[in-house]
């Protein structure tokens, strides 16, 4: 087997989301084996906070990692850019609370990581990926997100929306087998999808202490009338989104297994809550996800 890390590091700076707060990123080549991990560079002792399941400290609009007093928010993004491209293994440093919002999407960060470049890792790893041989399923209301047997790895979504300009939309993207060929078409096809908000929420949010850093230009927003800040990118742009925030959620669980993942009017909670249970499966089983 081999995993991969980047060929050299990455840096991108800008605003977190909810917090507001202007950080740095550095992104490095990690050990085979080592898994995607954040380092809070700013506090003492530079502690480490992995990209496991185990670690999700809060999941309120956003996937919130956390180990002890030190965390790192709106992590989703970030970690379906190094999934999508193929990136097994990277240490992430972060000199503040929240992962950059930059353009809202993934976009930034696959171009980068395009640009540095891969290189692969021997690895002595005898497991054998997991595959779902049985419904998973997690429900809230009518709000779903299930893994379901399948040949290959897919992820459906399905979103419904008052406003007209978003309305009912559904999307499925497959991740193909070749490593070239999965990144390109996640680059392409996923990962320029930005975060939208509805208008008559963002009030109310701000009021909570939420998208502090939010804006016209690193988010798309939807009122009665249509979109305030037009073009998108895709005519259903808002569901491919939501993929990317799936594709980042169950990046935790270091390694998609074999499933097509499917899932309707979801959220964060319900994408981690889906990633517990998988991994409950996998120890019924007494099988192991592959380093």
């Amino acid at each position: 087997m081999q995993q991969h890390t980047l060929a050299a590091e990455i840096t991108q700076t800008g605003v977190g989301l909810h917090s507001g707060v202007i950080t740095h990123v550095r992104i490095l080549p990690a050990d085979a084996g080592s898994g995607r991990y954040f380092v809070r560079v700013d506090l003492p002792d530079l502690p480490i906070i992995p990209a496991q399941v185990a670690a999700v400290s809060q999941t309120v609009l956003s996937t919130q990692l956390g180990k002890n007093e030190a965390c790192v928010r709106t992590v989703e993004h970030l970690l379906a850019a190094l999934v999508g491209m193929g990136v097994d293994n990277a240490r992430i440093e972060i000199d503040g609370p929240e992962v950059p919002l930059l353009d809202g999407s993934a976009k930034v960060w696959t171009a980068s990581i395009a640009e540095v470049g891969l290189i692969s890792q021997p690895v002595n790893n005898n497991q054998i990926p997991l595959v779902i041989t049985e419904p998973i399923w997690v429900y809230q209301g009518d709000a779903f997100v299930c893994a379901l047997p399948a040949p290959e790895i897919r992820f459906s979504y399905g979103i419904d929306f008052d406003p007209p300009a978003i309305g009912n939309q559904w999307h499925s993207w497959s991740q193909a087998t070749e490593l070239n060929n999965a990144s390109t078409s996640f680059a392409e096809e996923i990962a320029p999808a930005r975060t939208f908000g509805l208008l008559h929420q963002i009030e109310h949010l701000q009021k909570t202490g939420l998208i502090k850093g939010g804006s016209l230009d690193n988010a798309l927003v939807c009122g009665s009338e249509g979109w305030l800040n037009p073009p998108l990118r895709f005519a259903n742009e808002p569901v491919r989104h939501k993929i990317l925030d799936l594709v980042g959620d169950l990046s935790l669980l270091g390694t998609f297994p074999q499933a097509h993942f499917l899932a309707y009017k979801a959220s964060h909670n319900l994408h981690i809550q889906l990633a517990q249970k998988i991994l409950d499966f996998a120890e019924s089983c007494q099988q192991g996800f592959p380093a």
